[in-house]
């Protein structure tokens, strides 16, 4: 299973549901995990397991590949439209990996719009999975998490939200959680479960992956809305085509 067969799901799930496909990501997910079960018993680890009378641990390779992948997925899904509106966007561990000096001009300023101050203990990337910048001026718009549930991840991105709040320099920056929900952390406002409500208070939104009707509010809404809500945050901050 590679990420390239993983979009092709995605754009079959596109010609059927066309634009509510984003809808079906959890069903894609299993689909595609049934392809990776498939390729990983023939691979190599897989083997060795059932040679030494061990059951193939197939969860946490899929698990791996699932957690890396769903960015991808999603940079897939909205790249072409982040880009009409004169924005970049590239995935977190570009800046994360490469050594500033390696890196072009336009993704070491990026990086450096985007760092924390630690003080005497250096200057640190936020640990996001997505970044939606201006090349004009290589400001961050925004900096995006993505995660199939939100326990996986909603403390720390809201703790990333609090640290770029607090410095001048990167209180601009917008920080969004997207996930299919897959544990149904969101579908409800109140009573709150403890996700939710670090969504409403702690950053700027959550957009939806999924089927589930969720009840929506300014900060948690289905996916759909995500790119109306970019074109309005460009539009306020002035940073038009």
């Amino acid at each position: 299973m590679t990420i390239k067969e993983l979009i092709d799901l995605y754009e079959a799930k596109k010609k059927q549901y066309g634009a509510d496909a984003h809808k079906h990501i959890s069903n894609l997910l299993n689909e595609a995990k049934k392809m990776h079960k498939k390729d990983f018993l023939k691979g190599a680890t897989a083997k060795k397991a059932i040679a030494e009378g061990r059951q193939p641990d197939h969860e946490q390779s899929w698990r791996a590949f699932k957690g890396k992948n769903l960015e991808k997925l999603i940079v897939h899904i909205i790249k072409e439209e982040v880009e009409s509106l004169g924005l970049k966007i590239i995935e977190g561990n570009t800046l994360e990996r490469t050594n500033s000096s390696n890196l072009p001009k336009e993704l070491s300023m990026v990086k450096r719009n985007l760092l924390v101050d630690y003080g005497e203990f250096g200057s640190h990337l936020p640990d996001v999975d997505i970044i939606i910048y201006n090349p004009k001026d290589f400001k961050v718009i925004a900096a995006i998490s993505s995660k199939v549930t939100l326990r996986e991840r909603i403390a720390q991105t809201g703790y990333w939200k609090i640290k770029l709040g607090s410095d001048k320099a990167t209180e601009h920056i917008k920080v969004y959680f997207v996930t299919p929900d897959e544990d149904g952390t969101l579908t409800v406002k109140k009573p709150a479960k403890k996700g939710r409500a670090i969504v409403e208070v702690d950053i700027n939104g959550s957009y939806v992956l999924s089927e589930t009707d969720i009840e929506e509010s300014d900060k948690v809404k289905m996916f759909n809305k995500f790119i109306e809500d970019l074109k309005g945050l460009i539009k306020k901050n002035g940073s038009k085509n």
